[in-house]
C-alpha cells in the first residue's frame, strides 16, 4: 500500500479507510419451530390457534407504526410498486427540512422466513416456511449515526435489520469535532484534516453498538416486554462493507491510471491471487468459486474479485476517488486471532471470525488487511499519462496534416527519430483508444496501400538471417518520403504513404480475428484455420522486439 501511494504521491491528496454500509440484523430466540410452539404454550394456545394469534400480533405492529408516524407528524406510505426507498426518503427529508428524528415510514410486501402449520402424526405442528408479509421501513436521521433505516417484518419471528452507513457516522463525528470536509453522496472528495478524520473512522468499529441498536428495536416492535416477555434481540453483522478511498487531485490525474489498473487486475490477477487478497491459500480441499467480474456501466467501470460470498470491488467514485471495497457476507472464511474455547480450555488462537456485533473491529482489521494486499499488488502498474502525453505530442501534427516535412523533425533521419522516441512508443498503452496503437496506426493509413503485385520484397538487413517459414515477432516499418518501401507486414502489401509507421506482426506474435478465432498468424499474414488474412489482434509480449527501418 505504501509503495502504491509513494509511486503516485504527486497525484494523491490523501486516503480514508472507513466502513461503508453495515447491516445489523437482530433475531429473537424464535427462529425455530419448537421455540414458536413454546411461545404458544406459554400463552395457553394450541397449534390450531397459531394463525389467528400471529395475525393479531402483526396488526398490532402495523398500527403501532401508523400511530408513531402520526405522532411525529411524518408520513406513512404504502408502496404498491418498486421504488428506491432511500432516495425517496432523502427527498422527503430535504423537502420538509428534517434534520433529526423520524423522516418517514414505508410499508411494502416482501418475502420473509416465518412459520406455517402442517399436518403431522397424531397432531399438527409448526414448520419453517418462506412466505410474504408486510415489511416496515423506518427512516431516521440520528444524532450520532446520521441517515439510516430500520426494517422489521410484521410476521413472526419479527426479524429486524438496521442499515447504517459508516461515512454518515464519520460525517457526524467530524461535525462535532469541527473538521471541514466536502462530500458527494457517501464519499468525501476533500477533508481538511485527513489524519484526524482517519482517527475518527477507526473508532466506528469500537462503538457500543449494542447500546445504540437496542433502542431501535424497542421503537419499532411494541411486543417487546409484552407478549414476548423477557426475550431480547441478538445482533449480528451481515453483511459489512469496508472501503479504502484514495483521493486524487483531479479527473485527469485518475482517468488514465484507472484504466490501466482495470486492465492489469482483469488480465493478470489469478484465482490464487484473489484467495491471497482475501486471506486464504489455494488448497486442494477448497470447495468454492473464485472469479473476476468486470462490468462497464455508466458512469464508469467496476471490477469485482469474488471468492464464494466475499469479494473485493474496485471502482472510481465521482471520477476523482479510487475506491477499493471489501464486502464480507461469510465471515467464517477469515481466520482471526482471538480468545476461544478449544478442548475445554480458554486459549488464544486462530479461529473463524464470528458474526456477532461485538466482533465488528475484527471485520475492520480483516478488511483493511485485504485492501493493503490488493494495493500492494497494484503497485507494479505505472501511470501511462506521461507516455500518452508524449505520444500525443508526436502524433498531433500527423493526425491533422499528414506527414510533417523534414525540417519539423529537427533534421533527423527517420532511423534517428525512431531511435530517439522509441521509449515513448514502447510505453504507449495498447489498450487506450485515444492514442495511436500498433493496430490503430495500421488502420489509419490503410487507405494508401498499393496492389500486391507492385510490391518489391523487403531487403534483408545487414547480418540478418531470416529462415524460411519464420519471421520476427514485431517490427516497425516505414515507407520513405519518395514512396520506396523500407519494410512490410508479413506477406501483405506495405504502405507507401504512412502517416508515421505501422506494426508488423508475423509468426506466433498475433492471432487471427476470423470466425474460427484460434489460428495463429503465419508468414504471409495468413491463418491456419481460415487461410485468409483475417483481422489482426494484439500481439503477445513474449519475445517482441523493435527493428528500426533500414536507412
Amino acid at each position: 500500500m505504501e509503495e502504491f501511494l509513494a509511486k503516485h504521491a504527486d497525484k494523491i491528496t490523501g486516503t480514508l479507510a472507513c466502513f461503508d454500509r453495515i447491516n445489523f440484523k437482530g433475531y429473537l430466540p424464535l427462529n425455530w419451530a419448537k421455540a414458536m410452539e413454546k411461545l404458544l404454550t406459554d400463552h395457553g394456545l394450541l397449534i390450531k390457534d397459531f394463525k389467528g394469534f400471529v395475525a393479531a400480533q402483526s396488526q398490532r405492529v402495523v398500527e403501532h407504526a401508523k400511530a408513531f408516524a402520526e405522532e411525529a407528524g411524518r408520513p406513512y406510505r404504502y408502496l404498491y410498486h418498486n421504488l428506491r426507498k432511500e432516495d425517496a426518503a432523502r427527498d422527503i427529508a430535504q423537502r420538509d427540512g428534517v434534520s433529526e428524528g423520524l423522516v418517514c415510514v414505508f410499508a411494502a410486501i416482501e418475502p420473509c422466513q416465518s412459520f406455517a402449520m402442517v399436518p403431522g402424526k397424531g397432531r399438527p405442528h409448526l414448520a419453517v416456511r418462506r412466505r410474504k408479509c408486510r415489511h416496515l421501513y423506518y427512516y431516521f436521521i440520528h444524532s450520532e449515526l446520521g441517515f439510516l433505516h430500520v426494517r422489521i417484518q410484521t410476521w413472526f419471528p419479527f426479524a429486524i435489520q438496521v442499515c447504517v452507513n459508516g461515512h454518515e457516522v464519520l460525517a457526524k463525528a467530524m461535525d462535532r469535532e469541527g473538521i471541514a470536509y466536502r462530500r458527494i453522496d457517501n464519499a468525501f472528495v476533500w477533508i481538511e484534516a485527513p489524519e484526524a478524520a482517519q482517527a475518527l473512522a477507526n473508532r466506528i468499529g469500537r462503538r457500543p453498538w449494542l447500546r445504540l441498536l437496542t433502542p431501535f428495536a424497542r421503537t419499532v416492535n411494541p411486543l417487546l416486554g409484552d407478549i414476548l416477555g423477557r426475550r431480547t434481540y441478538y445482533w449480528i453483522t451481515d453483511p459489512s462493507e469496508f472501503s479504502l478511498d484514495v483521493l486524487f487531485t483531479s479527473r485527469a490525474a485518475l482517468a488514465p491510471l484507472y484504466e490501466r489498473l482495470m486492465h492489469h487486475a482483469t488480465l493478470c490477477f489469478s484465482a490464487e491471487d484473489v484467495l491471497t487478497f482475501l486471506g486464504r491459500k489455494l488448497h486442494p480441499a477448497f470447495a468454492g468459486e473464485v472469479l473476476n467480474d468486470y462490468k462497464r456501466r455508466w458512469p464508469g467501470t467496476r471490477l469485482k474479485h469474488r471468492m464464494k460470498e466475499n469479494w473485493i470491488k474496485v471502482y472510481d467514485k465521482h471520477a476523482t476517488i479510487l475506491r477499493i471495497e471489501v464486502v464480507i457476507n461469510r465471515p467464517r472464511e477469515f481466520k482471526t486471532r482471538r480468545w476461544g474455547t478449544r478442548n475445554g480450555q480458554r486459549v488464544l488462537d486462530w479461529y473463524p471470525m464470528p458474526k456477532g456485533v461485538r466482533y465488528l473491529p475484527l471485520y475492520a482489521k480483516a478488511s483493511f488487511a485485504a485492501v493493503r494486499r490488493y494495493l500492494d499488488a497494484l503497485a507494479i502498474v505505472d501511470d501511462p499519462a506521461p507516455a500518452q502525453a508524449g505520444l500525443r505530442a508526436l502524433t498531433r501534427r500527423v493526425r491533422r496534416n499528414g506527414l510533417p516535412p523534414d525540417p519539423e523533425r529537427g533534421g533527423l533521419t527517420w532511423g534517428e527519430f525512431l531511435a530517439r522516441e522509441g521509449d515513448v512508443l514502447l510505453c504507449a498503452d495498447l489498450f487506450t483508444k485515444e492514442i495511436w496503437t500498433s493496430c490503430g496506426l495500421q488502420r489509419a493509413c490503410a487507405s494508401a496501400r498499393p496492389a500486391p503485385s507492385t510490391v518489391p520484397p523487403r531487403p534483408a538487413l545487414e547480418g540478418e538471417q531470416q529462415p524460411a517459414g519464420k519471421a520476427s515477432s514485431v517490427s516497425i516499418s516505414w515507407d520513405g518520403p519518395s514512396g520506396t518501401t523500407a519494410g512490410r507486414r508479413g506477406g501483405r502489401a506495405p504502405l507507401t504513404r504512412s502517416p508515421l509507421f505501422h506494426a508488423c506482426v508475423s509468426g506466433w506474435g498475433g492471432r487471427c480475428g476470423c470466425r474460427g478465432g484460434a489460428g495463429r498468424l503465419r508468414v504471409g499474414g495468413g491463418c491456419r484455420r481460415c487461410r485468409g488474412r483475417g483481422r489482426w489482434r494484439r500481439p503477445t509480449s513474449r519475445g517482441s522486439a523493435i527493428h528500426p527501418p533500414r536507412a
